[in-house]
């Protein structure tokens, strides 16, 4: 195949070749995506429908909820389906949509994860301009900023892959289509140019992620100054489930793109990249909600609702 246009389709990573694993691992998928779907679907729910969580925090939560259901659902149902159907292949514009959308979902949530701890700062460390700062006119651009961000590297990222003449099969090592997947089909070393843009996205994080750590720091130093054990309680439950996330979605996306192929190895790359895209999405809303008083009432209300109606 002398390049990416030799073929129209690529083939994924099969789970198991038994008809047994395959539908263990349908099942297995279904779970997590419906427990994901549930669980995101809640949090919108609950915080549309109730006035006392039209506040900053929630309105970014909600678009980080969104988020999660676009990355989970660009991923996840076509390995299902394509174990049910006993196959691994994907259109070419298949795959090329799939990657589109797993980075813009990616890039975006990162984007709003940033926003969000800056939410956190000026609520803790500047509570007295934090109408001011935080105004809803503010809050919408700050959330179409991220949404924008996450468009642009997925633009960026798609063109550039795909631009890449490819001739070492069509055979994705990967149950979803993932760059660093992609960049190994490559026969010519223009697949350098994508890690080039990968390593200026991955500066560009760890600007944010500096950003991030610096903002925490002053919390965690005001939140301490806080006389009351009650203050310190409800400024930590605003906090660590932010902070949790950050830190599950960072370690993870971070190793699965930056470690050296030395350590590369099938089965490690298919744990890292379920940690980083299929377990985030899954384990947010309950994160958010374990902690969180108003959200748990907001749930419970909607819930009880819900069954009264069915009733």
């Amino acid at each position: 195949m002398s390049n990416n246009t030799s073929f129209n389709e690529f083939l994924l990573l099969a789970f198991a070749d038994t008809r047994e694993l395959q539908l263990l691992h349908f099942a297995l998928f279904l779970g997590i995506y419906l427990a994901a779907l549930l669980g995101n679907s809640l949090i919108i729910t609950a915080i549309a429908c109730d006035h006392r969580l039209h506040t900053p925090m929630y309105f970014f939560l909600l678009n980080l909820s969104l988020l999660d259901l676009g990355s989970i659902s660009t991923t996840v149902p076509k390995s299902m389906a394509n174990s049910l159907w006993d196959t691994r292949a994907i259109s070419y514009s298949g795959c090329a949509a799939q990657l589109f959308l797993f980075v813009f979902s990616l890039g975006g949530e990162f984007s709003l994860l940033t926003v969000m701890a800056y939410d956190r700062f000026v609520a803790i460390c500047r509570p007295l301009h934090y109408g001011t700062l935080m105004g809803s006119r503010a809050c919408v651009r700050m959330a179409a900023a991220a949404w924008a961000s996450g468009f642009l590297h997925a633009l960026l990222h798609t063109g550039n892959t795909f631009s890449i003449p490819l001739c070492q099969g069509n055979a994705v090592e990967q149950f979803f289509c993932e760059i660093p997947q992609l960049l190994k089909l490559s026969c010519s070393d223009s697949y350098l140019r994508e890690v080039g843009v990968i390593v200026v996205s991955a500066c560009l994080a760890f600007g944010c992620f500096v950003f991030i750590v610096v903002s925490y720091v002053q919390i965690f130093s005001a939140v301490l100054r806080i006389p009351s054990e009650q203050g310190r309680h409800k400024a930590f439950s605003m906090c660590l489930p932010h902070l949790a996330v950050v830190s599950l979605f960072l370690s993870t996306s971070f190793f699965a793109y930056l470690k050296p192929p030395s350590i590369s190895s099938p089965a490690l790359d298919l744990v890292v990249t379920v940690l980083y895209s299929v377990v985030p999405p899954t384990v947010n809303p309950l994160i958010y909600s374990m902690r969180n008083k108003e959200l748990k009432d907001a749930l419970k209300k909607l819930i009880q609702l819900v069954l009264v109606q069915q009733q």
